[in-house]
């Protein structure tokens, strides 16, 4: 059988991501300070940084659920690319230049420097706290594909991510995690483009992709409703994404610690803009895997029909239905999955383990550089153990990408808000930190939780229908397929069923019905406005404030754009003055507009 075939295959793809792990190993070898180890020395480049930082958030929840998401509720949450732009934007004009500049190897070292001791530790333990949450849910989503399409056991294939991750991270440090995300980026997007083009190829064409999603209504892509309450809209998607994408890219420590890496800042700004390209390129072959998933199952929804238990497990099925008789391409997807997988736990552990030790340990505990080298390993064999714990939890929480996104938002909007007002703000104060920091916490668990207690009204998700009309089958085993006679009736996607309109109250068709994309934009506006009202009511604006710890004019590329720009018509300007360029010259050779007088008393003459 070909998919077991490509089981036994895919273990190679584990031996590539260890090897390379052994090969940073042995490399650097002479280093024994933490710093190396966790930062690579700050001497990686901005081609390979780029392609980690892409790694590392383009998961195996983009490949299994973005297409399920454009199955399920149409092709416009392609306007992620827009809040894409705008992340890299903010994020190269921003954070990275004080970050940057102050060389520090963990995000939160910022607070202490910025604030005060207690801000810091916050920060540290809620990162820690959402990153071990996300690993969980990662891990979690490629051993469900793997125990979809191969039959491995579920459970089997989480403790082998988590123990692959872990091992490499150990063994090679920083280096390893970024080459092997290099790797891992160019088997995502083969996994991504085989499965179009077979179905590309299956359909007939790619204009009959185009023309079955448009009658299926997944090209909704003009819509411009502001509600709020509506789960996806341009503007849920493009300002609500934005906040959440600056949150990873400006804030997170698994981001910031890739690009200030690079050996110059000039590397770093490069990265991110390179990065830029990569995750459009995600994201526009998640969209049109989305696209084929629908055409080819839009007479018959394998969801509704029961053939499988979740939208998450579409793509794998797919891929077991049309790429099975192709030896080699089931086994690529599997790996493209799990490269996924690997690349953003592998970041994850090694972002847990800085932040632990340049938080928690060092600045509370005297050790040389071997120790802390030699704490760094023991730490990220800690933390991946702990992950692999987490994916349980992973496995109770519903819908991936909505699960995971989440988790992003109710944590890192409030810290993207405290290092806002740090990065911007000279009067705000140690206070009003922690005070917004908190109320920024309370705002955005509030309305997840109860956003999850009260789902919002069907007609605010919009599922779009699905049927299963055409169905000509039963299920009398795993993903065997049998004629049998056609249902009665078609079915549509419903969610689960809300509390009825009477049990509702104003605050729960309200507040807690806001789209979970609002909810980062709800914690980081949260957490700057209180920061900034304490700050000020406790005496900020007598703060004496180091200037290094701000964002300054000279840090930003426009500022030096607009400056080239000045010298360039300035100069222009000049060479068009022929008057002014004769004098600049020659000098003003006429005796009547000189502007020395002949003082005859003074003279120097001897007589």
């Amino acid at each position: 059988m070909v998919v077991a075939a490509e089981t036994r295959r895919k273990p190679r793809k584990r031996h590539a991501s260890a090897a390379v792990g052994i090969y940073y190993a042995w490399a650097g070898r002479g280093q024994r300070s933490s710093r190396d180890f966790l930062t690579g020395g700050r001497r990686l480049t901005a081609l390979p940084v780029s392609l980690s930082l892409t790694a590392s958030f383009i998961s195996a929840i983009t490949l299994l659920s973005n297409p399920a998401e454009v199955y399920c509720y149409g092709a416009n949450i392609g306007f992620f690319a827009v809040s894409h732009v705008m992340m890299v934007f903010v994020t190269s004009e921003v954070f990275l230049p004080v970050f940057y500049r102050l060389a520090i190897t963990s995000t939160y070292e910022y607070l202490e420097l910025r604030f005060n001791k207690a801000t810091r530790l916050l920060g540290t333990v809620l990162f820690i706290v959402q990153t071990i949450l996300y690993t969980g849910i990662v891990i979690y989503a490629p051993a469900l594909a793997l125990n979809q399409v191969t039959g491995v056991d579920l459970w089997g294939a989480v403790i082998s991510t988590g123990v692959v991750c872990t091992f490499y991270c150990t063994v090679g440090g920083l280096k390893a995690v970024v080459w092997t995300d290099v790797i891992q980026i160019g088997v995502m997007l083969a996994g991504f483009l085989s499965v179009i083009i077979k179905a590309v190829k299956l359909q007939g064409g790619l204009h009959v992709i185009v023309s079955d999603s448009e009658r299926g209504g997944r090209l909704n892509f003009w819509d411009f409703d502001p509600d709020p309450l509506r789960r996806h809209t341009f503007w849920t998607i493009t300002i609500g994404g934005a906040f959440v994408w600056v949150s990873i890219y400006g804030t997170n420590q698994a981001q910031v610690q890739r690009y200030i890496s690079c050996k110059t800042v000039t590397h770093a700004r490069l990265a991110l803009y390179i990065n830029l390209v990569g995750l459009l390129s995600i994201m526009l072959c998640s969209v049109l895997a989305g696209m084929c998933l629908f055409s080819v199952y839009k007479n018959c929804d394998p969801w509704t029909a029961g053939v499988v238990s979740a939208p998450d497990q579409l793509m794998p099925f797919l891929v077991m239905d049309t790429l099975g008789d192709n030896p080699g391409l089931p086994g690529l997807f599997v790996a493209a999955v799990y490269s996924g997988s690997l690349s953003t736990v592998s970041s994850s552990i090694n972002a847990l383990t800085a932040v632990t030790v340049e938080d928690l340990i060092k600045p509370y505990t005297k050790m040389s550089e071997k120790q802390g080298f030699w704490t760094s390993k023991g730490l990220s064999l800690t933390y991946g153990i702990i992950c692999i714990g987490m994916a349980g939890l992973a496995s109770v929480m519903g819908g991936i990408l909505q699960a995971a996104i989440s988790v992003l938002g109710v944590i890192g909007g409030p810290l993207l808000g405290l290092f806002t007002i740090g990065i911007f703000c000279p009067f705000a104060n140690s206070k009003g930190a922690l005070s917004g920091l908190v109320s920024g916490l309370v705002m955005s668990l509030w309305v997840c939780i109860g956003a999850l207690v009260y789902p919002p009204h069907p007609e605010k998700r919009r599922p779009l229908p699905l049927s299963t009309e055409g169905c000509n089958f039963t299920t009398t085993g795993r993903l065997n397929w049998t004629s049998t006679a056609l249902p009665t009736t078609p079915s549509l996607i419903m969610a689960a069923t809300p509390q009825s309109s009477a049990d509702r109250s104003l605050l729960v068709d309200s507040w807690y019905s806001v789209s979970y994309l609002y909810f980062s934009l709800i914690g980081t506006v949260t957490s700057i406005m209180v920061g900034l009202l304490v700050s000020l009511l406790t005496g900020g604006l007598n703060l004496e404030f180091e200037s290094s710890l701000m964002l300054r004019k000279e840090d930003t590329t426009v500022y030096h754009l607009v400056k080239l720009f000045k010298y360039k018509v300035t100069r222009r300007a000049g060479k068009l003055d022929l008057t002014t360029n004769e004098e600049r010259i020659s000098g003003n050779n006429n005796p009547t507009f000189c502007d020395v007088e002949l003082d005859t008393h003074k003279s120097s003459i001897t007589t």
